[in-house]
């Protein structure tokens, strides 16, 4: 039973059915009522014109004996003394008028009219027109609304509750699926959409673009996890040989190869700590002004242009994309590193160029990927891992940035990172 009144289609027609008749009642009421009071009205206007032929008959001499009545309702003249001169009906000889329309005040509706005679006699003419008809009329329709309410709400209940379970229906298969996928953990199936344009139909896009990145991410995930395995086996197999080596014959150690080789982890922890940071959804704890000026360091590169410039962020995470960047130019260029730091626009704009090879046009979406090195042996023997440009384009873009890379004036690569400004102002020389 709670399962019955608790779905969305009963609980719907429940409380349209609801208003509607609330509605339907309350205009009955009012309906009934306007016209009660019209009916009245209109057999009040009829007794006013009885009692208006009457009193023309009187002013223009007709004796009261004489006067023609009205025929049906009551009608009754009595002169200014008291008494009745003519009238219907005649209840005694001297009937109280007050009574008669006391008595008969639920089934007539009275009025009163002065005459004065040409002899200067006066009279007053009460007239009553019967309500019966009027009555019954309100009747007939009150008993017309009551019988033919409870119909009217079934059927808008029935109405109700079937246009919702049919809207409701790609919901059901929407939700149906959604557990099914919950409770295979597949995140490659997706949700029915309907052929609707409405809002039903763009919650199961919304669900199925959910499902996509969450796709994405679960596949991100497991990628990382086994390049990250790969990545920490080799330098953990390297550094346990050494030190086997070193255990059986001492004069063997390599500590430079050791310390090497513990740098190396060391470094690939770290990344990859924040790059597990990142993908957290992290934000920095104290995001505030930072002179990128400042994170340029002179030393084993030539800085072309430097502007002070202010942005928004964090400056250990930026300090580490300046880094990152300037390490992988160091690692790519035949001669030098060159850094320029300009403002373009209400953009800082940091360059760093280097005189390699480049990078083919065809790759330059793909080195941002994690653990992608175009020269893997080169790479490997240099203890890079594939990660420090992943870690730049993820943080840059967490600062609402972005970081490409192009052809440079050398001919070699050039990455540009562009964050939002908040200030400007030339270096001091």
């Amino acid at each position: 039973m709670n399962r019955f009144f608790g779905s969305v289609p009963v609980r719907a027609a429940i409380g349209v059915t609801f208003v509607i008749g609330a509605a339907l009642v309350a205009t009955g009421v009012a309906v009934l009522a306007f016209l009660q009071a019209d009916l009245e009205d209109n057999v009040g206007t009829d007794a006013s014109a009885k009692a208006t032929f009457v009193v023309t008959e009187l002013e223009s001499g007709t004796p009261p004996a004489s006067i023609t009545l009205p025929p049906g309702d009551p009608v009754q003249v009595v002169p200014g003394e008291g008494g009745l001169v003519a009238g219907r009906p005649k209840a005694g000889p001297t009937p109280t008028l007050t009574e008669v329309r006391a008595t008969d005040v639920l089934e007539f509706r009275w009025t009163s009219q002065q005459a004065t005679t040409p002899a200067g006699e006066p009279f007053t003419v009460y007239v009553a027109s019967s309500l019966k008809l009027e009555h019954s009329a309100v009747r007939t329709v009150r008993l017309a609304m009551a019988g033919g309410l409870p119909p009217l709400l079934l059927l808008v209940g029935g109405l109700t509750w079937l246009v919702a379970r049919r809207a409701l229906r790609p919901v059901a298969a929407i939700r149906s699926e959604m557990a099914a996928i919950t409770a295979s953990t597949d995140l490659s199936r997706r949700v029915p959409e309907p052929d609707s344009q409405d809002e039903i139909a763009r919650l199961a896009r919304t669900t199925n673009e959910t499902l996509t990145a969450l796709e994405a991410s679960e596949e991100r995930q497991r990628r990382f996890v086994a390049d990250a395995s790969h990545e920490l086996r080799n330098p953990l197999s390297s550094l346990r040989t050494q030190l086997e080596i070193g255990a059986a014959h001492p004069e063997l150690l390599n500590l430079d190869g050791i310390i090497q080789d513990t740098v190396r982890l060391q470094k690939l922890a770290s990344d990859l700590l924040l790059l597990a940071r990142l993908d957290s959804g992290e934000q920095s704890a104290k995001a505030a002004e930072v002179d990128l000026a400042g994170l340029l360091e002179p030393d084993g590169v030539r800085i072309a242009e430097s502007t002070s410039l202010l942005v928004r962020g964090s400056a250990s995470q930026l300090g580490r994309v300046v880094d990152n960047l300037v390490a992988n130019a160091q690692r790519h260029a035949a001669t030098e590193v060159v850094l320029t730091l300009r403002r373009d626009g209400d953009d800082a704009v940091l360059e760093v160029a280097d005189d390699g090879t480049g990078v083919p046009e065809d790759q330059r979406e793909r080195i941002f990927e994690r653990f992608v090195r175009l020269d893997d042996a080169r790479s490997r023997d240099d203890g890079g891992a594939g990660l420090g440009l992943a870690i730049a384009r993820d943080v840059v873009r967490r600062h609402g940035g972005s970081l490409t890379v192009n052809t440079g004036p050398a001919g070699g690569a050039v990455f540009t990172m562009r964050l939002a400004l908040l200030t400007a102002r030339v270096a001091s020389p």
